[in-house]
């Protein structure tokens, strides 16, 4: 059979390039497309230089073409990366962090409005699109992502790294996690002063093994208090996402979480806002959407404070059993959920993308006074 060069492009309209948006033909990955007789070379270019990425890339063509065209072409992918140097190391208060490359700290103002579930949703997502990712659980009294991850009897295990004994992160659906969850026992209250709080989260972020990492995803507690400020002051936090239910009483809080990442002294830019909980449809009424918790109030939010809508998610039982089984809800393959979760993270990565083309490095804040503690606070 003899290849011809549009059927393979109509072929390779199917897939999107990891990280994007859009498929890879009208992005512009790929570059060539040459065939001979049954055989076929395409020559792509991509921006995100992991390993995991290519490797996917090159796959996906090769079942693509296989599927849609000919199921016995032979097929050569040549992946070129084509993404701008970036040093390997943050460095922090004369600490280093060796590899990772965007902190992405993800916020509610309130309580209950699914934070968790939307960052464990991120991590799994961003893992499927190529990154490399790990996941801090700040959230020091009730941490849930060992749950969610289905990693709650797991522990860390010590390794020795450059003659140093570091905490190797657990690891499940190819996201790497550190969580206080793992260091006490399952019906234990921690009951810690801020201070041991801000402590047990350092030695989490400075002595863990967390290797090479696109994205640390850092799943804060709740509100605007203590924890967010041992975080920002020993982190330069790429950018914050906050997530928020749809009723006036989440998006007042909503309001301070964003207020917070804004303030001078702080100056974390806010890459977007997520609302969970955006409405409610029944399996048995598919057409109908009840909004149970107002309608459109996080997207309203977002346009009132000019900072990015990264989408909205439904009230969908599933996603709590998944979450409850140890599960997220973006690794059920081929549904609306999944969908869902890889349009917010798609918008998250062009966020990311366009804050590290747009503006500075971020640096850790200096808060030393009580003074501007209460200002913080008072925002």
């Amino acid at each position: 059979m003899k290849l011809n060069k549009q059927d393979i492009l109509k072929a390779l309209e199917h897939i999107t390039v990891p990280g994007e948006g859009q498929n890879m033909v009208d992005s512009g990955a790929v570059k060539n497309v040459v065939t001979f007789a049954d055989e076929v070379i395409v020559d792509i270019t991509i921006n995100n230089p992991s390993l995991q990425a290519k490797k996917k890339t090159e796959v996906e063509i090769m079942k693509i073409i296989h599927d849609k065209v000919y199921e016995k072409a032979k097929i050569t992918v040549n992946v070129k990366v084509d993404a701008p140097e970036k040093s390997a190391t943050n460095t922090i208060k004369g600490k280093e962090i060796p590899g990772i490359q965007n902190i992405i700290a993800v916020a509610s103002g309130k309580g209950g409005v699914g934070k968790s579930t939307v960052t464990a949703n991120l991590a799994v997502t961003l893992s499927k699109m190529g990154f490399k990712v790990g996941v801090l659980d700040a959230d020091i009294y009730g941490p849930s992502m060992p749950i969610m991850f289905d990693v709650e009897l797991e522990r860390p295990v010590a390794v020795n790294i450059d003659g140093k004994s570091k905490m190797k992160p657990v690891e499940n659906y190819g996201v790497k996690m550190l969580s206080i969850g793992f260091f006490t026992k399952q019906d234990q209250a921690v009951v810690w002063r801020g201070p041991m709080a801000a402590k047990a989260l350092n030695q989490m972020i400075f002595d863990a093994a967390w290797g090479e990492l696109d994205f640390l995803l850092i799943d804060l507690p709740p509100g605007t208090g203590d924890i967010h400020l041992s975080i920002m002051q020993s982190l330069p936090i790429t950018g914050a996402v906050v997530v928020s239910t749809p009723q006036n009483v989440a998006l007042a809080d909503a309001k301070k979480g964003v207020a917070m990442f804004q303030q001078e002294s702080i100056n974390v830019p806010v890459l977007g806002i997520i609302e969970n909980m955006a409405y409610f449809t029944p399996e048995e009424l598919p057409d109908h959407k009840y909004y149970i918790f107002g309608k459109e109030g996080a997207k309203n939010l977002a346009s009132d404070l000019k900072v990015p809508f990264l989408g909205g998610l439904p009230l969908v039982q599933s996603i709590r059993e998944s979450g409850d089984a140890g599960r997220p809800a973006a690794m059920q393959t081929g549904t609306t959920l999944e969908k869902a979760f890889e349009t917010i993270t798609q918008n998250v990565v062009q966020e990311v993308v366009r804050r590290n083309d747009k503006l500075p490095p971020t640096e850790a804040i200096k808060i030393t006074t009580m003074a501007g503690c209460a200002a913080v606070n008072k925002k």
